[in-house]
């Protein structure tokens, strides 16, 4: 029996334009994985073989999850829902389902206490830029300037705990916006991304026409140009390498911010029969131009206009936005080095800014939803917690704590949940219903193959990304652990795998081989810090699971309780 009220009439915030909700959805999807990770994905999985799977995955899996995810919230919109718990509620029956909803909250608060690290690292490098620190640098200065920063007990600027400081002012940044709610969100969306997007068709424009004027003595060979052709030209014989598709589809939760219960929150603001399939579409390929027409235009083909593409090969990683880029911009002049850093470092910041600010929602919607909490309540509850689970990322970045926040919280968390939310939309919610609510209202006609995409294809690359992730194999080598398997040789797992890691395998392993003592101790002094790394989140998934109960209990008792 399904007693749940429609308090659509309650409902005091909504959306103030319909491009403010687009471009804050994509604002939400175009993040730092756009500039940071997916070039160097690209780079480290064959380069032009990695955008087919790429593509196909997007296809196949991020416009599917992009269409449950707003149908889904715009469904629990209706009966007043506004976090994944009780949007899952109204779609399904069962006192436990609701709980899958949990992740849908806490992977917004264990990712934004370590994003928003990421986050004060542009604000700080935007100062440093300004402020002229890099002029004279040499690249290996520059790269040792970044080591220096996150070690907290060394200043760059002189001021104490530098890195902290710019933690906790990136944090009370994001809460004051949020603390003004969708408003707030909203304009930060429609400045920052128009923004972002000029800041890097600019960057992209000096890309293009640096040519091999960049070349010196040590890189004769560097061409910008070799950097493109490498990211556009398919290597056709990479496409047989489930390494290369398993790459791919990880790049999608990255990029699109599925699985993360953000779009079930903003899709619940949206009116029940405003279109929710064209807004799921357009947000979707405006995160797709920046990121694969401007995240391929700019880091690889700079770093190769200068370096040559060998070294871009051998050195592709995430640090390559801080630790190279401030000293390629030097190469081209003083005035121009500074605006280039502002730039890029701004774009970085206005993408990680309307990526964090959506993280903030679920947790206010949950709260005001369920225990009438307002604006600034929520807002500074949510900054709160996560500066108590950021700051052990911050002071002990080095230990890892930074690096095990980002596996459990932004990947395994994202998998799970999306896989669950996919088959309980499909199967338990059911496809008829669910085919009506992506298709009512809508401005487009949503190809009929997306009924049975979505009710087959996704649930089923979902399920083999999280038994891939489980069982990852040595050294990545699927095709290779593949035939190993198939003649009886077994399947060997990778440390990279969720079994190996639930163990700490591959620190054992490092520990088993070390000769030093000061090592070993510094390695077991790292299991520790992970363990509390650990410790925090699972905590923090059992307290938001409690606060879902308690509502339940509530929810019960005021006699609108899914039972």
């Amino acid at each position: 029996i399904n007693n749940q009220y429609n308090y659509m009439t309650a409902k005091v915030e909504s959306w103030g334009s319909r491009v403010g909700l687009i471009l804050a959805m994509a604002g939400n999807a175009v993040g730092l994985g756009n500039f940071l990770r997916f070039p160097v994905q690209a780079v480290q999985n064959g380069g032009g073989a990695f955008i087919i799977p790429y593509l196909v995955c997007f296809l196949l899996m991020g416009i599917p999850l992009l269409f449950i995810e707003w149908s889904s919230g715009r469904f629990g919109g209706k009966f007043g829902n506004h976090s994944t718990p009780y949007i899952l509620d109204s779609m399904v029956k069962g006192r436990l389902l609701k709980y899958i909803g949990v992740f849908g909250i806490f992977t917004n608060i264990a990712v934004v206490a370590y994003y928003c690290y990421i986050e004060s690292w542009t604000m700080s490098y935007m100062f440093h830029s300004v402020m002229g620190t890099f002029t004279g640098m040499t690249q290996a200065e520059v790269s040792a300037f970044f080591t220096s920063y996150v070690d907290i007990g060394h200043s760059t600027t002189g001021i104490p705990y530098e890195a902290v400081v710019f933690y906790i002012i990136c944090l009370l940044i994001n809460t004051f916006i949020l603390s003004k709610g969708l408003s707030g969100v909203e304009k930060v969306a429609k400045i920052g991304m128009p923004l972002l997007i000029l800041f890097g068709v600019v960057l992209a424009i000096k890309a293009l026409t640096l040519g091999t004027s960049g070349a010196s003595e040590q890189f004769p060979d560097a061409n910008a140009w070799d950097g493109l052709n490498f990211l556009w030209t398919p290597q056709y014989e990479s496409l047989w390498d489930l390494k290369v598709w398993m790459a791919a589809a990880g790049q999608i939760f990255f990029t699109l911010s599925v699985g993360m219960g953000t779009i079930h929150c903003y899709a619940a603001y949206v009116k029940p029969k405003d279109d929710i399939a064209l807004n799921a579409v357009s947000a979707g390929f405006m995160n797709e131009f920046v990121e694969v027409v401007l995240g391929s235009l700019i880091v690889i083909p700079i770093a190769a206009g200068y370096l040559g593409l060998d070294w871009v090969k051998e050195n592709a990683g995430f640090g390559m936005a801080f630790q190279t880029m401030p000293y390629l911009f030097q190469q081209w002049g003083e005035v121009l080095s500074v605006v280039a850093g502002v730039m890029w470092f701004g774009l970085l910041f206005f993408a990680g800014i309307t990526s964090s600010l959506a993280m903030g929602t679920p947790w206010m919607g949950f709260m005001r939803d369920e225990f009438g909490w307002g604006r600034n309540k929520g807002a500074w509850s949510f900054g709160a917690m996560a500066l108590i689970l950021g700051l052990p990322t911050v002071i002990f970045y080095q230990q890892g704590v930074f690096d095990e926040y980002d596996y459990w919280a932004g990947t395994v968390s994202l998998v799970v949940f999306a896989m669950l939310e996919t088959i309980l939309f499909s199967w338990i919610f059911g496809m008829d219903k669910g085919w009506r609510e992506i298709t009512s209202g809508a401005d487009i006609k949503v190809p009929n193959v997306y009924k049975y995409i979505i009710k087959y294809v996704t649930p089923l690359m979902l399920i083999i990304i999280f038994l891939g992730s489980l069982f990852k194999p040595l050294n990545n080598d699927w095709s290779g652990n593949v035939s190993s398997l198939l003649s009886g040789s077994g399947w060997n797992l990778d440390n990279g795998s969720i079994i190996k890691t639930i163990t700490h395998a591959g620190i054992h392993d490092q520990i088993a081989a070390a000769t030093d003592t000061a090592q070993i101790a510094a390695l077991e002094d790292k299991i520790f810090y992970l363990n509390i790394a650990r410790f925090l989140l699972v905590g923090l998934f059992v307290f938001i699971s409690l606060l879902v109960f308690i509502a339940y209990k509530k929810r019960v008792k005021e006699g609108r309780a899914t039972l």
